[in-house]
């Protein structure tokens, strides 16, 4: 356990990455607790979320939802019902049927399906085929061979209930990460928090920094979990139109109020692509963003005004005009 004067945390790796707990608090003991009850509530999000985990119970949703109605329970179900919202908000974009393909990619291996095997799930990636019954909490898939996966939205809605425990507490100032999402408690103690956007292709390098407050922030990157083959780039966010790596982009950060959809946001700018991306966030008055496409330049919303410096020295192009 790290403890530097009033600031109390630690960084566990949790739900296929580094998730990290920080807080300002008096009481030392106290605060070591509150960091061990984030994590602790995080990790029971994880057992119920993750596919990699035999006995989640999205794991059993996998297996049963295509013969029977499965029961969701009253967490999982109402996190479902909202990524399907999600989905037709971002006409598709956002979709957490994709693993009927990413379940065939081992990045640690460097396995990807064949192109016999895209083609034929990326018909089962489809959000319209999970049907939800909200009177018994059951979820149901129309079609065999659908699967669900909550990468696109759960870490966002673990750091998020990791920090209503810190809140609930009184703290007042703190930070709980997972990957690339991360939700903010205050200031840091009368400043903002500078968050620091990866430069996509320079290892420990940042592109930009942005400084925030009491919001929640979610980055999707093609660097995150992938491989290079022939001059390809394989990686987790896949198009669901096409069942491949989303290409156009680099990285796609979204911050606003809510970790949930910070985190869906990101994924689906991501897809979306520049263009259609930033029009999406111009319709989410609580919502900003800033994108760096393939070609390492960086663009921001119409909320957000441009530093005046961008990735490798480059330009920083205008925000992307909108209209809802």
């Amino acid at each position: 356990m790290a403890s530097h004067a009033e600031w109390i945390g630690e960084s566990r790796p949790l739900m296929g990455t580094e998730v990290r707990v920080f807080l300002w608090y008096e009481d030392q003991a106290e605060g070591v607790a509150l960091v061990d009850a984030a994590f602790g509530e995080i990790e029971r999000i994880n057992s119920l979320m993750s596919t990699y985990i035999e006995t989640s119970l999205i794991s059993e949703v996998n297996r049963d939802a295509s013969s029977r109605p499965v029961d969701a329970g009253d967490e999982l179900f109402p996190l479902v019902q909202r990524a399907l919202d999600i989905s037709v908000l971002t006409h598709g974009a956002f979709d957490i049927t994709y693993d009927s393909v990413g379940q065939h990619y081992d990045f640690r291996e460097r396995k990807r399906p064949d192109e016999e095997t895209v083609e034929i799930e990326k018909g089962r990636i489809d959000f319209r085929l999970v049907e939800m019954d909200p009177e018994t909490n059951t979820i149901r898939f129309l079609e065999d061979g659908v699967r669900i996966n909550l990468g696109g939205i759960a870490k966002g809605y673990a750091v998020e209930r990791g920090a209503a425990i810190l809140e609930a507490a009184g703290v007042r100032h703190g930070i709980v990460s997972a990957g690339g999402d991360s939700q903010l408690i205050g200031d840091r103690r009368g400043r903002p928090w500078m968050i620091g956007i990866r430069d996509p292709r320079e290892d420990g390098q940042v592109a930009i920094s942005i400084p925030l407050e009491g919001e929640a922030v979610s980055t999707s990157g093609d660097y995150e979990r992938y491989f290079d083959e022939d001059g390809i780039r394989y990686h987790h966010i896949l198009s669901p139109d096409s069942g491949a790596p989303a290409a156009g982009v680099h990285s796609a950060t979204v911050f606003g109020p809510d970790a949930v959809m910070t985190d869906a946001l990101s994924t689906s700018v991501f897809v979306m692509g520049v263009d259609e991306g930033l029009k999406l966030i111009a319709c989410l008055p609580d919502y900003e963003s800033i994108v760096i496409d393939s070609g390492g330049k960086i663009y921001y919303s119409n909320g957000l005004e441009p530093p005046g410096a961008s990735l490798h020295d480059q330009p920083v192009d205008e925000p992307v005009p909108g209209t809802c």
